[in-house]
């Protein structure tokens, strides 16, 4: 079974030097590590992303709620309570890093609305100036007020990339540079099932477009505004983990050949989208009677899924990771500050390719030599566009964001925001994730197993360490994944 809403293209690797120093680094570690044991006879893993969830959330919610699913979980399992998400902290980079190992000057993936200094614009048949916005969320697809995206991805809006003296579309697995959990488990003949929010979550597929068998990815676009309607969303979501927990297809069907998946989960929205319009009542996390409301659906949630896994007989062979793609800032409305959602409109004359805005500022210029002139302006200007710091041209390979003089997507200037400032013209939005700030990037990280004794973990550690933890659980080599080569990614402290 292949549930896909399209289908892999045959495009060749983008960049073929990268694969060839990924290949070169894989053959040297494959004598060591090569079979490691698989951890506690785990057979699943369910991975599961609460959008949106800080540490502060569950640290509050347990204790306000000590006989809750949250609660029975931490009993039975490891509690990482010093996590941090990606940089930038949006959705499309935050599960990437769960699923790669990788950040985004590995994977390629910066935001779902960045730049590519090398892809040719839609519709341009790979003619005139190279240089496009990337964009992966709901716009791609044919019609994303229909829960179907009306058919899905829509071709002809696409970046396009010249391939010898081919022209071919950049589907969103096409624009991933690394591997996947998902295809390492395939290449063993394990099952995986996935779902998410846009059409364009065809990136958890990675490179070979074939990681996920049953991807579902209902258009979140399509739904109406408040908790009600959201709730019922991430239904759609529930009811496929739950469909998969009991041995059948995301739409809760029995297929020939198919099993509860070895590797599967989700993410879900609720929460988000009502820490974004009501937010928290204080700077300690209390919520405000919405975010609270949308916290407690999650948890009868999870109560339910545990007790499917329990009816399915495989809840003592399933290790269960709850974690989150990013945070949200402010939780302290008093910060927030609402300024200019056009921050590069303060680089004084310095031609913008591209500016990407959320509570951080991703800015992409014509020409890169002028960064460090942008850079001035843009400090002339901090009090107005809320710039806490700065990195420009190589500061941004100092740092350790990778070359925006080498590598086409990597921003030439990068804006840290004071917290609790946000770029945009919305009168009722209260919060928003992309940055780097604590509230951006502080989310949950739970390992829960039957078998576990409660332990909590104060050593800090990223999400990015999601990827190999979950390899190592089901008996594979996480130096298969290439991130993980790379960026020398390590499981999770003390789980194996």
């Amino acid at each position: 079974m292949h549930r896909r809403f399209l289908f892999h293209n045959g495009i060749p690797p983008a960049n073929m030097m990268f694969k060839t120093i990924v290949f070169a680094a894989l053959l040297l570690l494959s004598t060591t590590d090569a079979h490691p044991k698989r951890g506690r006879g785990i057979e699943h893993v369910i991975l599961l992303s609460i959008d949106g969830m800080h540490q502060k959330d569950l640290d509050v919610f347990v204790k306000n709620h000590p006989k809750s699913a949250f609660a029975a979980l931490l009993k039975n399992g490891i509690e990482y309570q010093n996590a941090q998400t990606s940089k930038p902290s949006d959705s499309f980079p935050g599960l990437i890093a769960q699923i790669t190992g990788g950040s985004p000057k590995t994977t390629g993936i910066w935001y779902d609305n960045s730049w590519d200094r090398e892809l040719f614009p839609p519709g341009s048949n790979c003619q005139g100036a190279r240089g496009v916005n990337a964009l992966y969320d709901e716009s791609i697809d044919f019609n994303d007020t229909l829960l179907d995206g009306g058919g899905g991805i829509d071709v002809a809006k696409l970046p396009l990339r010249l391939v010898g003296k081919k022209c071919l579309p950049e589907y969103p697995h096409n624009y991933i540079r690394v591997n996947t959990i998902f295809e390492v488990a395939r290449k063993h003949k394990l099952h995986t099932a996935w779902t998410d929010k846009h059409f364009a979550y065809d990136i958890v597929h990675g490179p070979s477009g074939k990681g996920v068998e049953d991807l579902y990815t209902p258009e979140i676009n399509s739904i109406a505004a408040g908790l009600a309607a959201v709730q019922a969303y991430d239904q759609l979501h529930w009811n496929a983990i739950n469909n998969w927990i009991k041995g059948l297809d995301s739409a809760g069907k029995h297929e020939k050949g198919w099993a509860t998946p070895n590797l599967f989960g989700g993410n879900f929205q609720s929460l988000s989208v009502v820490q974004k319009t009501d937010g928290y009542l204080k700077a300690d996390g209390t919520p405000s009677p919405v975010v609270a409301q949308a916290l407690l659906g999650i948890d009868a949630q999870l109560a339910t899924l545990i007790a499917n896994l329990k009816k399915s007989g495989i809840y003592r062979k399933t290790l269960l990771i709850i974690s989150a793609k990013h945070g949200q800032s402010p939780i302290d409305k008093t910060l927030l500050n609402k300024v200019d959602p056009d921050a590069s409109s303060h680089v004084g004359s310095v031609p913008v390719a591209h500016f990407t805005g959320d509570d951080v500022g991703l800015l992409w210029l014509k020409n890169g030599s002028d960064s460090a002139s942008a850079a001035a302006s843009l400090l002339t200007a901090a009090k107005t566009i809320g710039l806490l710091k700065l990195w420009e041209g190589p500061g941004v390979k100092t740092a350790g964001f990778g070359n925006p003089a080498t590598d086409s997507r990597v921003p030439d200037v990068i804006i840290q925001t004071v917290p609790g400032v946000i770029y945009t013209a919305s009168k009722s939005k209260v919060a928003e994730h992309g940055g780097f700030n604590e509230d951006d990037l502080h989310v949950p990280i739970i390992v829960h197993n039957p078998r576990f004794r409660a332990k909590k973990v104060s050593v800090p550690v990223s999400t990015r360490q999601i990827a190999p933890s979950t390899l190592v659980a089901l008996g594979l080599n996480p130096h298969e994944l290439e991130a993980v080569v790379i960026e020398h990614t390590k499981p999770l402290p003390e789980l194996f």
